[in-house]
């Protein structure tokens, strides 16, 4: 059994780390809350953008667009969003591991035909360690979401698909759904399908910090309601003129919703990594409290047995003389 001592400095080092720990979870629950505030401003932009898509695909406009075409795949681009710094539990974790299953797909091609964007430093270190190709560093992209920058990646692939010099590009993201719960996602960028964006499922909770039982579970009661009552998308007015032409404005509409999908996927990747370091850090708390709770039991019951011990040998001293 450790001594009294020994327990003691236990005690103070499950403190020290419990600060810590608290410290570090009041931090990601305010980065969260600022990350929800910014999805959250981003979605009258993004509504309008798919209402007006969906406009177009109910006035029977045939999609006629480079960036729709498909073609047999030879060469292959992925963005990888993962997070700069460690503590997030398994955020990271999966998404390499993730990675790893689509480049087994993708194995194939061989090395030179997969080109990999890693936004943050651990997918980047993993890319290195791999020996793939990158498109170069983006450690401050993980960090501050900037719409310009994800602009400028969407545009890059967009350029390089119509040139023929990739064939297909795929995203590998965390979908934030809440701050309990964030959806290891995979989705292809290009060639673009116009359904498919519509189709999409862009549930978020932004009003609460808290990952509980309770609140998963009102989460999955409100995922039912909403598979039984099927939302529209919003409907501009039928009777409008469109110039120079429909078709004209359709291909305008397509580099747009790729540039705001980047984006997006940024936002989303960001509020789930802090969502994820403020559920990893909760549990480190809760344990250290257990911990304290059982050391301090320890304790007290190591002190009862020695003051026992001390009365004993005075009580059997005393009755010895």
């Amino acid at each position: 059994m450790p001594s009294l001592k020994e327990i003691k400095t236990r005690i103070g080092s499950v403190n020290s780390t419990r600060k810590i720990t608290s410290a570090m979870k009041m931090v990601a629950s305010s980065k969260l809350h600022h990350a929800q505030r910014m999805i959250e401003n981003m979605y009258p932009y993004s509504m309008m953008l798919k209402g007006m898509l969906k406009t177009f695909l109910q006035s029977d406009v045939e999609v006629d667009s480079e960036l729709t075409l498909k073609r047999p795949v030879k060469r292959v681009a992925l963005i990888v969003f993962s997070s700069n710094s460690s503590l997030c539990g398994g955020y990271n974790h999966n998404v390499i591991k993730l990675t790893e299953q689509v480049l087994k797909e993708y194995e194939g091609l061989g090395p030179d035909n997969i080109l990999i964007y890693p936004i943050g430093r651990k997918i980047g270190e993993k890319v290195t360690k791999w020996g793939l190709k990158s498109a170069g560093k983006f450690v401050t992209l993980a960090d501050k979401p900037n719409a310009q920058q994800c602009a400028d990646i969407a545009r890059e692939l967009s350029a390089m698909y119509v040139n023929g010099e990739i064939d297909r590009v795929e995203i590998i993201f965390h979908h934030f759904k809440s701050a309990g719960s964030q959806i290891l996602t995979r989705e292809t960028l290009l060639p673009f399908d116009i359904e498919r964006e519509l189709d999409k499922n862009i549930y978020r909770d932004l009003d609460s910090t808290i990952a509980t039982k309770d609140s998963q579970e009102y989460l999955r009661q409100r995922d039912a309601q909403q598979k039984e009552q099927k939302i529209e998308a919003f409907r501009m007015h039928d009777n409008y003129i469109v110039e120079p032409d429909k078709q004209t404005l359709l291909n305008a509409l397509i580099p747009k919703v790729l540039n705001l999908q980047v984006y997006v996927d940024l936002l989303d990747s960001n509020a789930s990594e802090h969502a994820a370091r403020m559920v990893a850090m909760q549990t480190a708390t809760d344990n250290a409290d257990e911990l304290l709770r059982l050391l301090n039991l320890q304790y007290n019951k190591s002190r009862q047995q020695a003051i026992t011990s001390e009365l004993l040998d005075i009580v059997g001293g005393s009755i010895n003389n």
